[in-house]
């Protein structure tokens, strides 16, 4: 049985920063690719960044240069490091691991989300 259990989250000024944490429990957390989504009111849930078992990252056009998705497979912890942060990303931030070592975009577990909010 795979549980995601995501961390983190909270209010924070425009400019500021958070760290998300996600803690998996279950077999082979090294071979699976992770990452963290978000869904704000009325909007589709979005990929904000992934990372393959290799530790290779992918992001949104909108993480890019800001948000930093890193893992310690000693832990079976996934961090998603978020800088410069803008009140549009205000969101429920979700975690997810993947089916194969390479990408999550297909099936898999999700976390129960932790909100993030950006405001002054």
């Amino acid at each position: 049985q795979v549980h995601l259990v995501e961390s983190g989250g909270g209010l924070v000024q425009p400019g500021g920063s958070l760290r998300l944490s996600c803690r998996a429990s279950g077999p082979f957390f090294d071979l699976y690719a992770m990452g963290w989504y978000r869904q704000a009111p009325g909007k589709e849930r979005e990929l904000v960044a992934s990372i393959t078992s290799a530790g290779d990252p992918k992001y949104a056009d909108f993480a890019q240069g800001r948000f930093s998705i890193s893992r310690d497979n000693r832990e079976k912890t996934v961090m998603l490091q978020m800088n410069t942060l803008k009140p549009e990303d205000t969101a429920v931030y979700y975690c997810k691991r993947g089916t194969t070592y390479y990408s999550v975009d297909r099936g898999g577990y999700w976390g129960q989300g932790t909100q993030v909010t950006v405001s002054p």
